[in-house]
């Protein structure tokens, strides 16, 4: 019910996404008039792999997390969380509330054993084709270095899952490269990830991230968050730029046109919906945030990435990780 659309989004993004994977059942939760409304003007109905859940209350987009968690226990959120806890789905896939969401999972899910916090990850495309993922961004603003090294193995496991890469690279962000750079929390985050059996690279600074040095990079959610607003501002800005340039003249138009087949392709590598759907990473159970301004195209892909963490069993391989390293929580 959540985000900047709610149902005219969800509902349709749902069924397009049945309609492309087979072996998948969905479970609508909310308003069931509001449902079943999207529904009927798609000329679809509940059924055997489609049914709605009705859930009273709705989180509103500005609502406080603490709210949310105290006074709508009924709450479509709330509902769809309780069903993973329960086994009734094996995945949560939202566009509402951040806070509500992160603070409702962790209430309800709890964390992996030697977890002390769950963390946002989502994936940011690099220059050698493929992706870099970035944990964590905006769910802890303030980090221990326990923590941030509980962040790498979360992301390592999320990537040798996903990817199916057997030792994925990991990166500490820092304001440099050398072992004497960062505070001291950097620092001894440092240490921690160099005897936690990860094939931990060391320091990274922030355009590694886009050349694609490690497959994951740590940091923590203040740092991570103003990371992710400043590169989708600087996205926006080439955009704009390479639209103002193309119209300046005529001459230019038609180079714009002449250009069209490369800056179509460009546009699809940088496409944001292909990017939607972060995951809140240490829970004992899946669940993923989707941008709330998601059209159904981009709330696909959020459900494609809850699908392949729920095929890969991401949580169970976090858990796994965290019992081999002998480094207490914070």
């Amino acid at each position: 019910m959540g985000g900047d659309h709610g149902p005219h989004v969800t509902v349709p993004a749902a069924l397009q996404f049945q309609a492309r994977v087979s072996d998948v059942e969905i479970v609508l939760v909310g308003v069931r008039e509001a449902l079943e409304a999207e529904l009927a003007a798609r000329g679809a109905a509940a059924g055997a792999r489609l049914r709605v859940q009705p859930a009273s209350q709705v989180v509103a987009m500005d609502e406080p997390p603490a709210q949310a968690m105290r006074y709508k226990k009924d709450s479509s959120m709330r509902v769809a969380v309780n069903f993973v806890k329960s086994g009734v789905a094996h995945a949560c896939v939202s566009a509402g509330n951040t806070g509500a969401l992160m603070a409702i999972s962790r209430f309800v899910l709890k964390t992996i054993h030697g977890i002390d916090r769950p963390a946002i990850a989502t994936v940011l495309p690099n220059m050698k084709g493929g992706y870099t993922y970035v944990l964590d961004l905006g769910a802890n603003v303030d980090c221990t270095a326990e923590q941030l090294m509980q962040f790498g193995v979360m992301g390592a496991m999320l990537v040798a899952a996903v990817e199916h890469k057997e030792r994925p690279t990991v990166g500490l962000l820092n304001i440099g490269v050398e072992d004497i750079k960062g505070n001291e929390t950097v620092k001894r985050a440092a240490e921690l990830l160099r005897t936690s059996g990860l094939n931990f690279h060391g320091n990274v600074e922030g355009d590694d991230i886009y050349k694609g040095t490690t497959d994951v990079v740590v940091c923590d959610g203040f740092v991570g968050n103003a990371l992710l607003k400043a590169s989708e501002g600087v996205a926006t800005m080439i955009v704009g730029f390479l639209r103002q340039e193309f119209k300046a003249n005529p001459w230019n138009m038609f180079a714009a046109i002449m250009a069209a087949p490369v800056l179509n392709a460009l546009r699809a590598r940088m496409d944001p919906a292909k990017y939607n759907g972060a995951s809140l990473l240490g829970l004992r159970g899946i669940v993923i945030k989707s941008h709330g301004s998601a059209d159904a195209r981009a709330f696909g892909f959020a459900l494609e990435r809850a699908f392949d963490e729920v095929r890969n069993d991401v949580p169970q391989r976090i858990a796994q990780q965290m019992g081999r390293i002998a480094v207490p929580a914070a």
